[in-house]
């Protein structure tokens, strides 16, 4: 049997450019060379490459993040090229990057979320409003931007100008949205026609962290990541049951990724991403590693579904 051809993508334009190159580091390392023969490819730079190469690529690896990796912007490209790649299309990756589109998808999915509103650029929205209607804490953040970036806890009046500004760097578009302490989990789905729930995940920043943000992300001891999650049965069956109504309701394809937050017994949808992070210490392929998959094995999953 030949082996395949695998382009591997990583890095591209985003404010997120340098977690996908660590995280194609990674991956790169992992495929078993002995069924892939892998070339490189940055978008940044080497679109006109991967163009003039699309005859001889038999599937792509996407390991970008945010805006031109994550948004279904690569995807168009590689779909015009004819190129299978693993996970969402253009659909599903331009929903799921976009928070707002998400929120009402998930509303008609029966899925709850925190309460939110949306301000642009543009609109004059008074601190009163934003309190009399979340309450403080609440949490601002940028419609289209991945680990949490250009996202604040706003914990009173005079924060709330400087976190719509931060905000407001990466988006004319921002949402300002209930601040739900609880336990952070999150849980992987995977599979095309059939859709498998992974083990949950509970995520336990350190306490000099408010919150799951990108220093508490990706500084190594910053987290603890408990797999599979200290719940019981009943809201297992529950998480990994909206992970997969998530996956659905917002058009992904191939595997997902979802965030959620417990607050007693009340359960709330976060986001879900499309790409999730791909080191080896990274959640997804965490939680297939608790379900018996190497992470070697999880790439070899990924372009198998991509194929399929």
């Amino acid at each position: 049997m030949r082996k395949l051809t695998v382009a591997l993508l990583s890095g591209g334009k985003s404010s997120e450019r340098d977690i996908s190159i660590n995280g194609g580091e990674q991956v790169f390392k992992a495929l078993d060379k002995q069924k892939y023969d892998v070339i490189r490819y940055d978008p940044k730079f080497d679109l006109k490459r991967l163009i003039e190469d699309a005859s001889i690529i038999d599937v792509a690896l996407i390991i970008m993040h945010g805006l031109y990796g994550e948004d279904g912007t690569i995807q168009g490209l590689l779909d015009l090229l004819n190129i299978p790649y693993q996970g969402s299309g253009v659909l599903g990756s331009a929903v799921a990057m976009n928070k707002l589109a998400s929120k009402h998808l998930y509303e008609k999915a029966d899925l709850s979320i925190p309460p939110y509103i949306k301000v642009t650029r543009d609109e004059s929205v008074s601190s009163d409003k934003f309190i009399e209607s979340l309450g403080l804490p609440f949490v601002i953040k940028p419609v289209k931007s991945g680990s949490s970036i250009g996202m604040s806890i706003v914990k009173s009046k005079e924060e709330i100008k400087k976190a719509l500004d931060d905000a407001f760097v990466h988006d004319n578009t921002v949402l300002a949205e209930k601040y739900i302490k609880g336990i952070e989990l999150t849980c992987g789905v995977i599979g095309n026609h059939s859709i498998d729930a992974l083990p949950v995940v509970e995520i336990i920043p350190d306490d000099e962290y408010e919150f799951f943000d990108f220093t508490a992300k990706y500084t190594k001891g910053a987290t603890s990541e408990i797999c599979p999650a200290r719940i019981d049965d009943t809201m297992t069956e529950k998480v990994q049951s909206y992970a997969k109504k998530a996956h659905t309701a917002l058009y992904c394809k191939g595997y997902s990724r979802t965030d959620m937050i417990l607050d007693n017994k009340e359960l709330y949808i976060l986001e879900t991403n499309t790409i999730p992070g791909m080191t080896p210490t990274s959640l997804m392929p965490l939680e297939a590693e608790t379900a018996g998959m190497s992470y070697s094995q999880f790439l070899d999953k990924l372009i198998e579904l991509s194929i399929g």
